[in-house]
Formats: C-alpha cells, sequence, structure tokens
C-alpha cells in the first residue's frame, strides 16, 4: 500500500502533496525547527516561511492541477531559501563586524566620521554634526583629535571602478600617505 497524496495545512493553505513532496517539506520544515531552536520567535518564524512555501507552490500548481509534486515544490523552497539563524543586532558594544577605516568614497574632509559611523553603526550625519559641536565647544581642540584620527586610523582600500574621489578627500589620502611616509609608517 502507498500513500498517493497528503493533504498539509501550511498556516493557512491546505494543500495535496504528493509522497515525495510530502517527505522534502517535512525535512525542510524540521531543518528550519532545528535552525530557529531557542529563538523566541521561533513560532511567528515559522508561521511566515510556511505560508510563504505555500505561495510559492500555489503558484508553481499547473492550471487545473491540485496536486503538488516534487518537481513544483523544489523549485518553491529554493525561492524561499534555506533557513538561517537570524544574526545578532548589531550594537556598538557587542562588537562592530566591520574595520575600523578611512572610508574615502563619499567622505567631506578626509573619512573618518564616516569610518566611525560604519565601524560603530551610527549615522555619519550624526557623527558628522557631533563632530561640529564638538569643534565650537574645544575652541577648535576637535581639530587635532580629528588630525590624530587622520593618521592614525588605516585607509580603506578604494573600490575598484568606484566613482573618482572629489578633491578634499583625494588630497587628504595624499597627506596621509606622504606623512606616513615620513615617518616611517606602513602607507595602508
Amino acid at each position: 500500500m502507498q500513500r498517493i497524496s497528503v493533504t498539509v495545512t501550511l498556516n493557512r493553505s491546505t494543500l495535496q502533496l504528493d509522497e515525495a513532496a510530502f517527505q522534502r517539506l517535512e525535512q525542510y520544515l524540521t531543518e528550519a525547527r532545528r535552525v530557529l531552536e531557542g529563538n523566541p520567535d521561533q513560532a511567528e518564524i515559522l508561521t511566515d516561511l510556511e505560508q510563504a512555501v505555500a505561495d510559492q507552490c500555489s503558484r508553481r500548481l499547473a492550471a487545473g492541477s491540485s496536486l503538488v509534486t516534487l518537481a513544483e515544490l523544489q523549485p518553491a523552497l529554493e525561492e524561499v531559501g534555506p533557513v538561517q539563524a537570524p544574526a545578532a543586532a548589531a550594537s556598538p558594544w557587542s562588537g562592530p563586524s566591520r574595520p575600523l577605516q578611512q572610508i574615502s568614497e563619499g567622505a567631506v574632509i578626509s573619512g573618518v566620521c564616516l569610518g566611525l559611523a560604519r565601524y560603530f553603526g551610527l549615522d555619519v550625519v550624526l557623527l558628522r554634526v557631533a563632530a561640529v559641536l564638538l569643534l565650537f565647544a574645544t575652541g577648535g581642540g576637535m581639530i587635532l583629535v580629528y588630525l590624530a584620527l587622520m593618521l592614525l586610523m588605516p585607509l580603506a582600500p578604494l573600490e575598484r571602478g568606484g566613482k573618482p574621489l572629489r578633491w578634499l578627500p583625494a588630497k587628504c589620502r595624499g597627506l596621509v600617505g606622504f606623512v606616513r611616509g615620513k615617518l616611517g609608517a606602513a602607507p595602508t
């Protein structure tokens, strides 16, 4: 005896699957539960995942057909994609995911604020406003801090085929390379 079809309910959608498709779907959802184990949003994510699979299968069904085969299920699962554990939220205190570098593309002066903003996951405009406020609050002392950061922070490599740098960031990049060369430091 062999089952010809299995009726499944994915979120609010009811589908008929052949045996091979049912086994593959069961494997996919079991793997999703394993990956999401311990996630407080597991139930919600699985519900959304089931609905996405149901929508993809319904879209792929041939006209007049009500049975989802493995040939229709597999592309649906590929389009939904593999289940991955959500990445931990980036926080300045949990360790940045990018290296601390001056980023000349899109920089106003040398890329210090842009590099710090990307490193800490902050809005660059907010950081630039804070730098200007500190400039006035310190009576110009912030200029020394900025220059020190400009010389100490490594330069991010330029993107290949990217837009050319504006005049001031290009000059600052050249100046940093010159000063580092004179001081015997490696021009990064």
